[in-house]
């Protein structure tokens, strides 16, 4: 008995297998979701139908005989097709596995013609009404040995005599349902997996394009600067900006507050991604119409900050460092919320810039921000950045750090800011050696010239 069993399982399994790969080549294919896509949906259920019924005469002739009844995987082919195209498709399936059970003849040959059929029409009713719930693995393994269990039962009911339908089912029931059930559920598990992956890879396509969309329009809101900047003629300004994913945090602007004043500002959101990048749209537009509108720099900025904090449901802050210049003079008034101090280059010495640090924006409601004040000299350089430079990581997770940063200034008085921002780049580029960048990397400089 043991022996006949374990023959009845193998030679069964054998046959699972091939039709379990076909699935699988079925499923990884986009043959299923091109044919999803007609607008007539009995076209689909059709031709699952005559995808389920060729399973069903290949479970046929992989088949063995046993007393006159022909044992095999037959019916996962009109589960298959109900399960994917309806009644219509499961009918379909079990008349075409059905109609040519019947042409091999034999003892249950009427009686599996039946089972077959509604089989299919069962699994399509059950699909149609429950279909979410079927690809689910332990309700697809309930249904099809209930499946299984019904075609012994019409088996004993439609084959005489009793005693020989009996005998039948008593030594094939149960490999014939663990290896149906089973079966039956692999192909939904493969099936829907494979569907699953597939539509993961579209998903994941469409949002790299959105994402290169967004890359585009983000660089869009920053200005240009490479070269002098318009309408004052003693500004060389240039600005670079290289986020560490397709969209990032970091942020710079430059624009004039009135005909005499110019305002320099970066900043760095915290956190990556569209979320960051939603956010740092948010606080440029935000401190920019601060800064125009209340002329004290210091009052912009926390107005700046309030407006930030009564909107920021994703508890997300920014750090920033802005100066007001006075074109006329060489003033410049500065307020710094946690960010990195610039370096000012003056006649060939480079040095961070001594900063008050104020909190973070969107922090925390009604924080007050104090304002410094230096004076340019004609041919100074000042440069700001983000902490994706400073923090620029090699293999072994040195940082780039403050001193590398300041010899980068080393004879370079006579140096325009976009060739400083080119050496710069250049030696964080050698000291990195090709390591992932972790972090946004964001830098504004500009050079005044007293006419």
């Amino acid at each position: 008995m043991i022996s006949e069993l374990s023959t009845m399982f193998s030679r069964l399994i054998g046959t699972l297998a091939v039709i379990l790969t076909v699935s699988a080549f079925i499923g990884g294919s986009d043959l299923i979701s091109r044919i999803f896509k007609t607008e007539k949906k009995w076209i689909y259920s059709v031709i699952m139908g005559l995808v389920g019924g060729i399973f069903g005469i290949y479970g046929n002739i992989s088949g063995f005989d046993l007393n006159g009844a022909v044992i095999s995987v037959r019916d996962i082919g009109p589960m298959l097709a109900g399960f994917s195209g309806g009644p219509l498709g499961g009918v379909i399936a079990g008349l075409i596995a059905g109609v040519h059970r019947l042409t091999m003849g034999g003892i249950t040959a009427q009686a599996c013609v039946v089972a077959t059929c509604c089989i299919g029409l069962i699994c399509g009713f059950i699909s149609y009404k429950w279909h979410k719930h079927i690809i689910k693995p332990y309700f697809a393994l309930l249904i099809s040995a209930l499946m299984e269990v019904f075609h012994l039962c019409i088996v004993l009911v439609m084959v005489k005599p009793f005693e020989t339908a009996f005998d039948i089912v008593k030594q094939i029931a149960i490999p014939f349902i663990i290896v149906n059930a089973l079966g039956f559920m692999m192909m939904i598990a493969i099936i829907t997996y494979t569907e699953k992956q597939k539509n993961l890879t579209l998903e994941k396509s469409r949002m790299q394009s959105e994402l290169e969309v967004a890359n585009v329009i983000q660089h869009s809101l920053l200005p240009q600067l490479n070269e002098r900047y318009p309408g004052c003629e003693g500004l060389d300004v240039s600005a670079s900006m290289e986020a560490a994913k397709e969209v990032g945090g970091d942020f710079y602007d430059v624009f004039f507050v009135d005909p005499t004043h110019i305002a320099f500002v970066i900043g760095d959101v915290s956190g990556k991604g569209v979320p960051a990048a939603l956010f740092m749209a948010t606080s440029k537009i935000t401190l920019q119409n601060c800064i125009r509108d209340i002329p004290n720099l210091s009052d912009a900025v926390m107005m700046a900050n309030n407006a930030l904090c009564a909107r920021n449901e994703a508890e997300m802050f920014v750090t920033l460092w802005v100066g007001v210049f006075d074109t006329e003079n060489g003033d410049m008034t500065f307020v710094s919320a946690g960010h990195n101090p610039p370096v000012l280059l003056h006649d060939n010495n480079a040095e961070f810039l001594k900063v008050k640090n104020g909190f973070v924006l969107g922090g925390m409601e009604n924080m007050k921000y104090k304002s410094s004040r230096i004076s340019l000299s004609s041919g100074d350089t000042l440069y700001l950045y983000t902490d994706g430079v400073t923090e620029a990581e090699d293999e072994k997770h040195n940082l780039f750090g403050d001193e590398r940063l300041l010899n980068c200034f080393e004879n370079k008085s006579d140096s325009t800011p976009a060739e400083i921002l080119d050496g710069i780049k250049k030696s964080i580029d050698v000291f990195i050696n090709g390591n992932d960048q972790f972090d946004d990397m964001t830098m504004l400089c500009f050079k005044w010239k007293k006419d």
